[in-house]
């Protein structure tokens, strides 16, 4: 059993080693993804994928975001053209929610999962708990693949059926629980219920949902230490957390970058944005993918000694769109109000009613302004949504940092 805290050596490496590392792969992986995926010929056109060495030019690059791949997937049958491989070459095919169809090759460790484990202490022949779902999605594959590249056995455990799920532990003695926090404590109450001992169960890598610190204490307080990570059914593992628990490292075989919610526009460091992912998968090879989650970058490294990128965690969701007075309301069209005056900083579009009647009002960071810059702004919101709203100028770092460019506030009470 290894005694290194770390998966790999890349997870210590120079950050600027590692960029470099990124860059130089990425040229060929979208040259691979334009040759081979059809929508990537639509999509990148004649970019000249030679140039594409640095987040500069990157962020160039159109995002392709979760609800154009399920209108892709539905127009083009089964992967909507995003696949660069034919089907008869996938080990599993799995269907999300929308639905949403995704392919997984016959990779060993191919969701990445395998250093999210390590990094939750599981060691090479651990038994493994698995209770994520084995069934439509990929969750419960996920983790087991991973478990796999470890060189641990694993209990295909899946949902439901608590007490099945206690005598399961109690017979077999596993070391390490994955899947939700929330059931792993359901789990944990029940075997007290019981009488039955699964103190066996030491570590745990949790994920689908939040684990806020009083739910990670009382998982502590009955024996489990777990830690969390984030990952998706498209890319697999985005980003995990170490014994530091101080943000979540994002994986060493992706590209995350944080852009403003609607836009393509990468956001200054701290500021909350949407997660948008490019891939090095060759089944698969999504290119800034824009997950619709929300997350903001952390500053500096860990304190645990990897030094790749951290972020907070999922903050929310990006897809802010809302109804107003029957008409769509979209993030894209606030941020493209907002491009025409360089004077705004970051904009908020606030959507409350008043009467029984909706209205809305954008308030715009700005360090200057005028009636006539408020007029200006009025007039183009008008053009841009097609509807009446209201202006506010406030001062630099008035609105919230949490990602938001449309807060409907409305009440139906």
């Amino acid at each position: 059993m290894s005694d290194s805290p770390y998966f790999d050596e890349l997870e210590t490496r120079d950050p600027g080693e590692r960029l470099t590392s990124l860059f130089r792969r990425l040229p060929d992986q979208i040259q691979y993804a334009a040759d081979n995926a059809p929508v990537y010929q639509e999509l990148l056109g004649d970019i000249d994928a030679g140039g594409i060495t640095s987040g500069d030019a990157l962020a160039r690059l159109p995002v392709v975001r979760k609800n154009e791949l399920l209108e892709r997937q539905r127009n083009m049958p089964p992967f909507g053209g995003f696949a660069a491989q034919p089907i008869a070459g996938a080990a599993r095919v799995f269907c999300s929610p929308g639905p949403i169809y995704e392919p997984e090759p016959a990779v060993e460790n191919y969701w990445r999962m395998a250093r999210a484990l390590y990094a939750a202490g599981v060691r090479k022949g651990m038994l493994v708990h698995n209770t994520f779902a084995y069934h439509f999605t990929p969750a419960g594959s996920m983790a087991e693949s991973g478990a796999h590249a470890l060189g641990c056995p694993v209990f295909p455990a899946g949902t439901g059926q608590t007490e099945m799920q206690v005598q399961a532990m109690a017979d077999l003695r596993p070391s390490a629980y994955v899947g939700t926090p929330s059931f792993l404590k359901i789990i944990l109450e029940k075997a007290v219920e019981m009488g039955r001992d699964v103190s066996s169960l030491t570590r745990g890598l949790v994920s689908g949902e939040a684990l806020p610190p009083s739910l990670r204490q009382a998982i502590q307080d009955m024996g489990v230490d777990v830690l969390q990570c984030y990952a998706s059914a498209d890319l697999g593992l985005i980003a995990y957390e170490s014994k530091a628990r101080e943000g979540l490292i994002v994986d060493e075989e992706i590209i995350v970058e944080i852009v403003r919610p609607g836009t393509s526009d990468p956001a200054p460091e701290g500021e909350v944005g949407e997660v948008v992912v490019t891939s090095f998968s060759r089944a698969y090879p999504l290119i800034r993918f824009g997950t619709g989650d929300l997350s903001a970058v952390l500053p500096g490294s860990s304190p645990c000694g990897r030094t790749n990128m951290r972020i907070k965690g999922w903050m929310g969701r990006a897809d802010q769109t809302t109804k107003v007075k029957g008409m769509f309301v979209h993030p894209s069209q606030v941020n493209d109000v907002v491009k025409r005056y360089p004077e705004i900083s970051r904009a908020r579009l606030v959507v409350n009613s008043r009467d029984g009647q909706d209205f809305m009002t954008l308030h715009c960071e700005t360090g200057t302004g005028s009636e006539q810059m408020v007029e200006d702004i009025v007039r183009t919101l008008r053009e841009v949504c097609k509807l009446r709203g209201e202006v506010e100028l406030v001062q630099p770092g008035t609105l919230p940092n949490d990602g938001k460019v449309i807060d409907d506030v409305r009440t139906y009470e």
